[in-house]
């Protein structure tokens, strides 16, 4: 029985990954739509910064989310993987807005000293998250050792 409910939490945790490597696709995608969607009301101006915010959905979560799935299955069942997910989750979301905003301000010809935190942040977020799957990762090795 043990065994049983033991092969259904791995199925939910891949699960779980396979979501949130297609959430990540899609949020690219949506960055890239949205990127279109702001040029044409910009009268065809467009920002680099609006324009490559596609990269960090796409490169930081769906793909390293995809590295995880293949190279560490099992991790998502360690302690401390919720919050790793959701500190690295909020690096990414953070350098996204970011783009986005710099992009805005880029369009509209100003500038601000706050984007600045949102790279800072975006990025301490994400080394955070990825020192706890480390951590993660250390735990499941000695875990699967014994």
């Amino acid at each position: 029985m043990t065994l049983s409910i033991l092969g259904i939490d791995i199925k939910n945790k891949n699960w779980q990954l396979r979501k949130t490597i297609l959430t990540y696709i899609s949020m690219s995608l949506i960055a890239i739509v949205v990127d279109n969607i702001y040029a044409i009301f910009g009268h065809g101006v467009r920002s680099a910064a609006m324009t490559w915010m596609f990269i960090y959905p796409l490169i930081c979560g769906a793909l390293i989310y995809f590295l995880i799935e293949r190279l560490i299955p099992g991790v998502g069942k360690t302690t401390g993987y919720r919050l790793f997910y959701n500190v690295y989750n909020s690096g990414i979301a953070t350098l996204t807005v970011g783009g986005f905003l710099k992009g805005i301000l880029e369009i509209a010809g100003t500038s601000s000293t706050y984007i600045v935190l949102f790279n800072v942040i975006g990025w301490l977020f994400i080394l955070v998250g990825l020192i706890l799957l480390a951590s993660c990762m250390l735990r499941y090795i000695r875990q699967t050792q014994f």
